[in-house]
């Protein structure tokens, strides 16, 4: 199969659950998922055997627009798909992927932490880098972080 045929396939995969999706680059495909329906997308990815999970990462919209966004990305040779999810700043929290990938645990750990989205039902919220005594609010991948002064 091409790169184009594969990411068709998870275009196709990914049609019950997506609002949107763009080829924003070649070897691309971004979807536009929502929280309640992300598990079900990464579910019919899995179950089609496309890809394997790389990383979860995130973005901070700002105060202004309220939103914070999660990026799962998924890869299959060459072909990248980001599954796209967009959550309010003041309800952050997204269902754990960890029932359908194990390995999403250090990712999930990290994308908490430096972003402070609550990652429902992980299997292990701890630190992975920030210090045990780390300010609760204190996320340093928000635009509006300010390192605490007693640092």
């Amino acid at each position: 199969m091409t790169t184009d045929q594969v990411l068709d396939q998870a275009a196709n995969l990914l049609t019950p659950w997506a609002a949107e999706t763009t080829r924003p680059e070649p070897n691309r495909l971004d979807a536009v998922i929502t929280r309640e329906n992300l598990l079900n997308a990464v579910k019919a990815l899995r179950e089609a055997r496309w890809g394997y999970m790389t990383t979860i990462t995130g973005l901070d919209l700002g105060v202004e627009a309220g939103q914070l966004e999660a990026l799962y990305h998924f890869c299959h040779n060459a072909a990248v798909i980001t599954l796209r999810v967009r959550i309010p700043r003041d309800d952050a929290q997204v269902p754990s992927l960890c029932g359908l990938i194990p390995s999403a645990t250090l990712p999930e750990r990290e994308f908490s932490e430096l972003l402070g989205v609550t990652v429902v039902d992980t299997p292990d919220p701890a630190h992975l880098f920030l210090p045990d005594d780390w300010p609760n609010d204190a996320y340093p991948l928000r635009k509006d972080f300010v390192l605490p002064a007693e640092m």
